[in-house]
């Protein structure tokens, strides 16, 4: 099977909805979609990702499933050099770096703001979610691979939000979603995909074949959005600062 994860297009977070940009973005990933024989179609219940999904489906005159585990990973943590709670997914690299565990797929969470903030029962709610829906499709989880008790070549459209993601895609490729949060970004409207390999019968696992592709607005000649970035240079006060 193939799963596309899509990140929401370019947000107005004061409305939980798209920007004028966001929306055309919306439009050209729409006119990607369309062209794919998709399965199904899932949501987050935030709004930026279902007006993300809105021209697609309402080309196609499909409906996408709401699935409350999708919305964006809400853990508030105390980051080191603030004194409000903010994202997990959102530290500076001389913090989390500092601390090991971070990098290991099974202890990221024992980082005492972590513990405090009930991450890890985040990050599990989100798995199991993502399992069952998987066993929806024929692929069932076996220990670090899945059973391909139904293999299929279907896809499978999932609409939601970069930090999720990362909790998604650590699932699936059995890293901590750490390095993924801080070493990658998704850009607004991008799409990853995964595809399915069974190289032995009715074993399967899942292999990412691009992240974060926005190739969709490229051939639209527009770039992508700055969204979910930090300035390039320091010196650069044209571009987001923390």
């Amino acid at each position: 099977m193939k799963l596309l994860i899509v990140r929401h297009a370019d947000p107005d977070y004061s409305i939980d909805s798209l920007t004028e940009t966001g929306w055309l973005e919306a439009e050209l990933l729409s006119n990607r979609l369309c062209q794919l024989d998709v399965k199904a179609f899932y949501c987050s219940p935030k709004g930026r990702a279902r007006d993300t999904a809105k021209p697609t489906l309402e080309k196609l005159g499909r409906q996408a499933e709401i699935l409350p585990w999708l919305r964006e990973f809400a853990p508030e943590v105390l980051r080191p050099d603030r004194d409000k709670r903010g994202v997990a997914w959102d530290w500076l690299p001389q913090d989390w770096t500092a601390d090991k565990r971070f990098y290991d797929r099974d202890r990221w969470w024992e980082n005492d703001r972590f513990t405090a903030a009930s991450v890890k029962e985040e990050a599990q709610w989100v798995w199991q979610g993502l399992d069952a829906l998987l066993a929806r499709h024929g692929y069932r989880r076996e220990g670090e691979y899945y059973r391909a008790e139904q293999p299929n070549e279907e896809t499978v459209v999932l609409f939601c939000h970069f930090g999720v993601e990362c909790v998604l895609l650590s699932h699936l490729l059995g890293v901590s979603p750490m390095p993924l949060w801080h070493g990658t970004c998704a850009l607004p409207s991008s799409v990853t995909t995964l595809i399915t390999e069974e190289r032995r019968k009715g074993i399967s696992s899942f292999r990412m074949c691009a992240f974060g592709d926005t190739s969709h607005l490229y051939a639209a000649g527009r770039e992508p959005s700055f969204s979910a970035r930090f300035c390039e240079t320091y010196g650069n006060w044209d571009q987001r600062h923390d």
